[in-house]
């Protein structure tokens, strides 16, 4: 079993900490600093906890005013790298949200060494003009890190940040941050527009299906992005985002659909083939499986995976054997009960069985 996140920062990881700051902080006390870390709490703290405790810590052991402690921060910041780093912008929002001026340009600041993308969120929200100002400049950074920062911070889904309504309500309004970076150098950045875009395509999707007939041909690069980005339409067999990536209706034949049984039991593989065979001129095909889970109340839920992208000719046939798993996992209980899968074709469910998944024990 994998070591638990919250296990990053390790005694190893804390000594390190002291070291850096007794080399900027004047008669630094690391004793009593690890005593303060590691307090009758700390082993029940996840992750994000965590990182917030030793950010709030190190914030009563940086002397000076607020700007004065960000200035040493930096210097005690130099050698750092990686996700447990972020606590140095996480300091930013537990010390700072008062003095904007000084705490927006340090997110960007600390942004390379673990990404500011939620430190950045409170400032959204009480400064929302200031920041975006903010934004628009980083996006025009030679530095890739800030640049992929205008795009994350402003995510209107972004996993584990704090909720900014304004962006969620109105996504139009952070759309010039990503028209900078739609053909960004850097595939870092382009893959953080094209999460943004999904995120706004779950609520607003005409506004990005608009916004990719505009961006589709601009190159190679953002072309990618785009298919990346409207995934989410894409599995939902959304029309128009389809039609984009030429995946229009199509006349084949099903010769073969069928499971290599109709029932099984949880923590078990079920196996499927699929033959077909093109009788419409050659066309781009996409095609996916859908299976209907189902639920602890007796409704079902789907969920689309993809098996294949190619081009067929007139008479061609797609001949696949695929196996899909039913474990257990934490993101996903499966519960006894009928199961249907169904096969789509450049969107459309062409035919559908059932089967019956039973208890393991």
């Amino acid at each position: 079993m994998a070591e638990p996140l919250k296990n990053l920062y390790s005694t190893a990881y804390i000594q390190k900490v002291c070291v850096a700051c007794a080399r900027e902080i004047e008669q630094f006390d690391a004793v009593t600093f690890q005593n303060q870390v590691f307090d009758e709490v700390w082993e029940s703290r996840e992750l994000k906890s965590r990182t917030r405790h030793l950010a709030t810590v190190i914030g009563r052991f940086i002397p000076g005013n607020y700007a004065q402690k960000i200035e040493t921060l930096e210097r005690i910041s130099r050698g750092f790298s990686g996700y447990p780093s972020i606590f140095f912008s996480d300091f930013i929002e537990v010390y700072g949200l008062e003095e904007p001026h000084i705490s927006i340009p340090a997110l960007a600041t600390f942004t390379p060494i673990c990404s500011s993308e939620f430190a950045i969120r409170p400032f959204l929200i009480r400064y929302q003009q200031l920041t975006m100002e903010a934004v628009l400049d980083w996006a025009k950074s030679d530095n890739a890190h800030v640049r992929r920062l205008a795009s994350e911070g402003i995510r209107p889904r972004l996993p584990w940040g704090q909720d900014v309504p304004w962006i969620k309500k109105n996504p139009s309004e952070v759309l010039p941050v990503l028209e900078l970076l739609k053909n960004d150098p850097s595939e870092y950045v382009r893959r953080s527009v094209a999460n943004n875009l999904n995120d706004i395509s779950k609520s607003h999707p005409s506004l990005v299906i608009e916004l990719a007939q505009r961006w589709k041909g601009i190159s190679t690069e953002t072309d990618k992005l785009l298919k990346h980005a409207l995934r989410g339409l894409l599995k939902k067999g959304n029309s128009d985002a389809l039609a984009l990536f030429d995946f229009v209706p199509v006349q084949l034949s099903i010769h073969r659909f069928e499971l290599d049984r109709n029932r099984l039991k949880i923590g078990e593989k079920l196996g499927f083939n699929i033959a077909l065979r093109m009788d419409s001129p050659t066309q781009k095909i996409r095609l996916e499986y859908v299976v209907h889970y189902q639920k602890a109340n007796g409704s079902k839920s789907p969920k689309v995976f993809q098996l294949t992208e190619t081009v067929l000719a007139l008479g061609e046939e797609l001949k696949t054997h695929r196996h899909h798993a039913f474990a257990n996992l934490s993101t996903r209980i499966h519960y006894p009960g009928t199961h249907e899968i169904h096969l789509h074709i450049n969107g459309r469910s062409v035919a559908q069985l059932e089967f019956m998944l039973e208890p393991n024990n």
